[in-house]
């Protein structure tokens, strides 16, 4: 078994190391792994560390059962009579960082967003917004019907309706969604009552999504259909901005984007799901100064 604890590293390093092991807790990952496996996980680790810290812990055959390694600059692994401790440095003699002109660079521009933007609120608990996510029969909103519509506003409530569509749901959609034609004939609501609803939940918040673009044409195409006015809330696409904001990505579909931030979701393409997911995205890109709203 071993222990990885990180610290201040980059949230793709965070994502990389959910392949080998469980995140029990934020920065605390567990895995069971050969000695092969470790030791390059832990060279991935050093390389990719940026200007962070992390420690591991795995097992070994000596005296303690243990052992451990770590870059932290200010511990020390010492050994006394083949049993190793962590040696507090009150005053190590380290490189002071900071100094060059990257550096005071990289320091001024994270001054002027912090104290430059008067308007733009890093506090995400401040912002009124809510995230929504919809699942569909379809890509083409002039033919295809919503299944189903998940919201999730800053406050945690949720909202969620399963919509009633006689129409055919391919198997492909089946297996992605787990909606069948039976589960939304018995449990769905009428489609109408559902966008009503929906609007009542989310009031005048900002509404986020990711592709949201996709989602309001759906909504918008319903509300259309039902004789009532279209959704009118100021909206932000997750996507365009993390494609616009965040260049490391190789991939910008929802799941990669969220393996990078380290954000989990328990049942991807059910619509509440990928909303609580999304507004936890909203939440991580204000706090890094990506989103403003």
């Amino acid at each position: 078994m071993i222990v990885i604890t990180l610290s201040k590293t980059p949230y793709a390093l965070r994502g990389d190391l959910t392949r080998w092991c469980q995140e029990i807790q934020t920065g605390v990952y567990v895995g069971n792994v050969s000695a092969r496996v470790r030791d390059n996980l832990w060279e991935r680790v050093q390389k990719n560390i940026g200007n962070g810290e992390a420690t591991i812990v795995y097992n070994t055959n000596n005296e303690q059962g243990f052992t451990f390694k770590t870059t932290r600059p200010s511990k020390k692994i010492v050994d006394l009579d083949g049993l190793e401790f962590v040696k507090f440095l009150n005053d190590p003699d380290l490189v002071q960082h900071g100094f060059s002109n990257a550096a005071k660079y990289h320091e001024a521009r994270v001054a002027e967003k912090k104290y430059g933007h008067a308007r733009h609120v890093v506090n995400a608990d401040a912002v009124n917004f809510a995230a929504v996510d919809i699942e569909t029969t379809g890509l083409d909103s002039e033919k295809d019907r919503i299944l189903s519509v998940g919201a999730v506003r800053n406050d945690r409530a949720e909202f969620y309706r399963v919509i009633k569509q006689d129409v055919q749901i391919s198997k492909d959609i089946v297996d992605l969604t787990g909606l069948t034609h039976d589960i939304v004939m018995k449990d769905g609501v009428d489609e109408v009552e559902a966008i009503k609803e929906l609007k009542e939940f989310v009031g005048d918040a900002v509404l986020v999504g990711y592709n949201f673009k996709f989602d309001l044409s759906f909504l918008n195409q319903a509300c259309r259909l039902h004789g009532i006015d279209i959704i009118s809330n100021r909206t932000r696409d997750l996507m365009t901005v993390v494609k616009n904001k965040v260049v490391e990505l190789d991939s910008y579909k929802l799941k990669s984007v969220l393996l990078y931030y380290g954000i989990k979701n328990d049942r991807p393409h059910n619509a509440v799901s990928d909303a609580k997911a999304e507004m936890d995205l909203t939440k991580k890109l204000i706090e890094n100064y990506v989103l403003k709203l």
